[in-house]
């Protein structure tokens, strides 16, 4: 039995930190993409409003499991 996966690009963002932009991106895509497999961060920038750090992006790459 063979294995094929397809892969998606994904944004994340958060208020606090990567790993929050990280986990966003996967939870939110989980509710539209079923048997994701594996991530691997692309990017990492952010948005600076008033002189501070506020937000948080990760372009990722995501896999999933295409159905049999």
């Amino acid at each position: 039995m063979s294995k094929t996966f397809k892969m998606v690009h994904l944004v994340g963002t958060s208020e606090d930190s990567y790993e929050g932009a990280i986990r966003n991106a996967v939870r939110d895509a989980s509710r539209s993409l079923h048997g994701l497999a594996w991530f691997e961060v692309q990017e990492m920038r952010g948005r600076i409003a008033e002189g501070d750090v506020a937000e948080y992006q990760v372009k990722i790459q995501v896999g999933f499991k295409v159905d049999d």
